[in-house]
């Protein structure tokens, strides 16, 4: 057998492979087609990282070199200690309510035949910006129970169990003979004696804030042994008109209103008026005083301080849960439909009920989801600020603070560029450890 080796004639080399990426794509080629990027990528994200890194450690001028005094800032400075305890409070209760909220969703939505129909509206906030949710809950918010749904909502749950008062700006008048008792009661100045009818006129309640059974007031008439007497709105419209201290035809009685009769300081007898603002009372009443209590004047409820130092932050955090939790809902809805049935089903028919196999079946089916649902939100709300900035109002903004938007305050409102910059690279700390778990996860998730 003959070859070119024993024939004493070399071997032909071997033509040189060209160099191509996984997809067949020249590397040259796909280096230049990812130029663009990569030039854009150094211009707006490693360049921007690099100069902030550098500059937080220079001082408000720029030209003096400041060491660590920026970074010492970030947990001396009062302001930017409270935003990190807020953004603490944030991290750890926005995500995982937001996770809990879609999860349930995700999993009572299969049980209806209406379900894409409930996840669709509860996926809508998504397509709503920042600013245009931050404006809807600075008005959902409001204090107003005539503006604000929340307080609206919450004002009519208090009146159902505590009715507020309906004569909450009524005083005496001119002459009357009511005098202040203290703590926002009135009583008679006088004692009052059976079969003596009492005028009790007051003023100050505007006409359409008049409760709605409240009809004409009607003079007093005595009874034997009876204390009896009229509570009353002692205003007529027109200049001129109407008897100081006497019931007049288009005047209004207090319906509701509560009169006690008072002995030694102890109440021996009580009764509210009628429709008309007439009242009766026992023989007991006898010899007493009648008193008008506070309860008759009380301001009405006016609601929760959504927006005050004390609930801000978790008003704000109900916000972002308003937005997100449809998008929770919507990556749990995908995991749980990848879910083998048989499992649920084998379960069931083990006895289990519909908590059990939630818990132990569906939940840790779901974790690798809900971890990254978590770990998605957990890095949102670390660089959180439009919802702190446009629903906080300024009075309570710096309890409602957090890290991003300190550094805007520091940067711009403040002229502090330094510390601003060494809490950007703070931030920047924060973020990298919960991306990290979240790639070593995914590519854990990759390898099985």
């Amino acid at each position: 057998m003959t070859s070119a080796t024993a024939a004493g004639v070399p071997p032909t080399p071997a033509a040189p492979k060209s160099r191509k990426s996984v997809t067949g794509t020249r590397k040259t080629v796909a280096a230049l087609f990812l130029l663009p990027a990569l030039v854009l990528l150094g211009a707006l994200v490693v360049y921007p990282i690099g100069y902030s890194l550098v500059r937080s450690f220079y001082d408000q001028s720029g030209d003096g070199f400041a060491g660590f005094d920026n970074y010492e800032a970030l947990f001396t400075d009062q302001g930017i200690r409270t935003a990190l305890k807020n953004n603490i409070i944030w991290v750890v209760f926005a995500p995982t309510i937001a996770t809990a909220l879609g999860l349930i969703f995700a999993v009572l939505t299969e049980r209806v035949r209406w379900g894409t129909a409930f996840k669709l509206v509860v996926f809508m906030p998504m397509a709503i910006s920042m600013l245009a949710a931050g404006i809807i809950f600075r008005l959902v918010y409001d204090q107003d129970p005539e503006k604000g749904v929340a307080n609206a909502v919450w004002v009519g749950v208090h009146d159902t169990f505590a009715q507020a008062s309906a004569f909450p700006k009524a005083h005496p008048g001119r002459e009357s003979p009511l005098e202040s008792a203290g703590g926002g009661a009135f009583i008679t100045k006088a004692p009052v004696r059976a079969g003596d009818p009492v005028a009790l006129p007051l003023v100050g309640v505007a006409p359409d804030q008049m409760p709605d059974g409240a009809q004409t007031a009607v003079a007093p008439k005595a009874e034997p042994g009876k204390v009896t007497g009229t509570a009353w709105q002692d205003f007529t419209r027109g200049k001129g008109v109407g008897t100081l201290n006497g019931v007049d035809g288009s005047e209004t009685g207090y319906a509701g209103m509560k009169i006690e009769a008072v002995k030694d300081g102890r109440v021996v007898a009580s009764t509210t008026a009628g429709d008309d603002g007439t009242f009766t009372l026992p023989a007991s009443a006898d010899g007493g005083r009648l008193r008008l209590p506070a309860s008759n004047f009380k301001e009405p409820y006016n609601g929760l301080n959504w927006l005050g130092p004390s609930l801000v932050t978790p008003a704000i955090i109900g916000a972002y849960i308003w937005m997100w939790a449809g998008f929770a809902m919507v990556l749990i809805a995908a995991g749980l439909a990848g879910i083998p049935r048989d499992l649920l089903e084998a379960a069931r028919v083990d006895g289990a009920n519909e908590w059990q196999v939630f818990r132990r079946i569906t939940v840790p089916l779901l974790a690798p989801v809900l971890a990254v649902v978590t770990v998605t939100l957990m890095i949102n709300v670390l660089k959180i600020f439009d919802l702190v900035f446009i629903i906080a109002p300024g009075s309570s903004q710096d309890d409602a603070n957090v890290l991003a938007l300190e550094l805007y305050r520091k940067g711009f409102s403040e002229d502090q560029p330094g510390i601003a910059s060494a809490i950007a690279v703070f931030l920047l700390l924060l973020v990298i450890p919960v991306m990290w778990f979240n790639i070593r996860r995914l590519r854990r998730e990759a390898r099985r």
